[in-house]
């Protein structure tokens, strides 16, 4: 096998390796759940019908507090408040 072979394979290996690391390091990176990453509320989940298929395992997010945007990874959700308490008047 020639050097230069040699050199190609090695090369790209290496720019493939650092694409993979990469992808894995911003994985984990990204907040799992459905809280903000700026201000910790609640985000409401956005429909995006081609990142959805894209991306399945994470999910478009926006929160209505700050105007954060992005994506979240999939995991647990805030609980939610039973009716009868968001409506209780005083």
């Amino acid at each position: 096998m020639s050097d230069t072979v040699i050199f190609l394979l090695i090369f790209v290996g290496f720019f493939v390796l650092r694409g993979v690391a990469a992808t894995v390091v911003f994985f984990f990176l990204l907040p799992e759940g459905d809280r903000c990453p700026n201000c910790d509320a609640v985000t409401l989940r956005v429909q995006s019908s081609f990142l959805n298929r894209l991306l399945p395992r994470f999910r478009t997010s926006w929160c209505y507090e700050c105007g954060w945007h992005g994506m979240l990874r999939q995991g647990p959700l805030s609980p939610v408040a039973p009716s009868h308490e968001l409506t209780k008047l005083p």
